[in-house]
C-alpha cells in the first residue's frame, strides 16, 4: 500500500465538512489512500471540563465560526444550513459509519450525512435522514439496525479511546506517518507529509 492519511471526523463538526467534501479528490491527485474515521468528541470535550462545543462555550468564537463557514462554503460551492440543535447528536451516524467496511462506501455515506447536517440543516440522528443517507451510499436501509449491534457500540467506544492516545483533541484532525495535523486548513499539509520521504 501507498501513503496513507486517516481522516478523524466527528460528525457534529462543521469543519470536519469541509474536509470530508473534498478530501478524497485531494487525495487521489497525490495518490494517498484515505482512511475515514469517525469518532465523538464528548469524552475528550467532558476531559476538558466541556459539556458542549467551544463554539456555544464562547459566544465570540461561535459567531467567527458560523461567519468564517459562510465565506468558506461560499469559496467552494457547498450548501450551508445551520441545524438546530448544534451540535447535532452523531452517535447513531458515527456507529453506522464504523459499521461500513467498504471505504468507498463509507466515505459516501459520511458525505451524505454532512449534505443533510450543514447543507440542508436537517437532524442527524432522525431515523429517515439516515435511512436516505443509506441509499445514497446504495447501502440497505436494515444497517440502520447495527446502531444497536453491541460490537459497534464498543468499537465506537474504542475509537475514541484510540483518539485520545493519538493525541487529538478537535475535528478534523489527520495523521500522517504518525504526524497529527488538525483542522480542515491543514488537510494539504497532512496529504504532502504523507508523500514525502
Amino acid at each position: 500500500m501507498g501513503p496513507v492519511v486517516q481522516f478523524w471526523f466527528e460528525f457534529a463538526s462543521t469543519y470536519s465538512y469541509l474536509s470530508a467534501m473534498r478530501i478524497d479528490r485531494l487525495a487521489s491527485a497525490k495518490g494517498v489512500t484515505v482512511e475515514w474515521q469517525p469518532f465523538l468528541l464528548g469524552p475528550i470535550f467532558a476531559d476538558q471540563g466541556w459539556n458542549t462545543s467551544p463554539f456555544n462555550l464562547y459566544p465570540a468564537k461561535g459567531r467567527y465560526m458560523w461567519r468564517d463557514m459562510q465565506r468558506l462554503c461560499a469559496t467552494r460551492n457547498l450548501p450551508l444550513s445551520r441545524p438546530d440543535p448544534f451540535p447535532q447528536n452523531s452517535i447513531k451516524a458515527a456507529r453506522l459509519a464504523l459499521a461500513i467496511e467498504s471505504m468507498d462506501q463509507r466515505a459516501e455515506f459520511v458525505r451524505a450525512v454532512y449534505r443533510s447536517e450543514f447543507g440542508d440543516g436537517r437532524d442527524i440522528s432522525d431515523a429517515d435522514v439516515l435511512h436516505e443517507c443509506l441509499k445514497t451510499a446504495k447501502l440497505p436501509a436494515d444497517t440502520l439496525d447495527r446502531t444497536q449491534d453491541p460490537d459497534i457500540k464498543n468499537a465506537l467506544f474504542e475509537q475514541s479511546a484510540r483518539a485520545k492516545e493519538y493525541g487529538l483533541f478537535g475535528a478534523p484532525s489527520f495523521l500522517a506517518r504518525e504526524e497529527l495535523f488538525w483542522g480542515d486548513d491543514r488537510l494539504e499539509d497532512a496529504l504532502n507529509h504523507a508523500t514525502s520521504l
